[in-house]
């Protein structure tokens, strides 16, 4: 489940106890990545603020497909299953979608897409590599610096969250293995799908 102790979902306590409920109450069960978290609750509630600042400006979609580029390029499989579901429960049909994780620059995309997510991807790939240009052919698409910004903030968000899954082993949760399988497989690009079935709060 992860690398670390953490706190038993079913002795959780206090703030702990909290968290894992909010997850809870939104997902059905305790996932693994609020677990890692356990040990230091104000480290992902800083987290959620920070999220919530940067989903805030951006629209729903577009959000999603940046943060799919930066999750895939980083190899993180719990988030490129995350926000592969979101997209797919939200967006797009599952064959859609395996398209676009596939390969996003051959997909059934608009120009604007595909350059946001390319960006994306370069960000948590090589942010050092990034130049004046690669800007302004984002400008050139229409977008503004402001979401120029949102774009580069979504992506470098997804380092931490996703480099921190990951360092400690936390596996993507036993759910993801409900999506469909060639969906399921594209998506999967490091740590493979838990075998154990969820928790829950007693």
């Amino acid at each position: 489940m992860s690398f670390i102790g953490t706190v038993p979902v079913q002795s959780a306590e206090g703030e702990v106890r909290e968290l894992y409920g909010r997850q809870q109450a939104t997902l059905g069960y305790v996932p693994n990545y609020v677990k890692v978290f356990s040990l230091r609750p104000e480290v992902y509630a800083a987290w959620a603020g920070l999220l919530d600042s940067v989903r805030g400006n951006m629209d729903a979609r577009r959000y999603e497909l940046v943060t799919l580029a930066a999750a895939r390029a980083l190899r993180s499989s719990y988030c490129s299953l995350a926000h592969g579901k979101v997209l797919r429960d939200r967006f797009y049909a599952p064959e859609a979608l395996a398209q676009i994780a596939g390969d996003f620059r051959t997909a059934d995309l608009d120009p604007v897409d595909r350059a946001v997510m390319a960006f994306a991807e370069q960000v948590a790939r090589d942010a050092a590599s990034v130049t004046a240009q690669d800007v302004a052919d984002l400008r050139d698409l229409g977008l503004t610096d402001a979401e120029i910004f949102d774009v580069a903030a979504a992506a470098s968000a997804r380092c931490f969250f996703s480099k921190m899954l990951d360092a400690l082993g936390a596996e993507p949760d036993a759910a993801y293995a409900e999506l469909e399988g060639e969906l399921q497989e594209t998506l999967t690009v490091g740590r493979a799908i838990t075998t154990r079935a969820p928790e829950r709060l007693p």
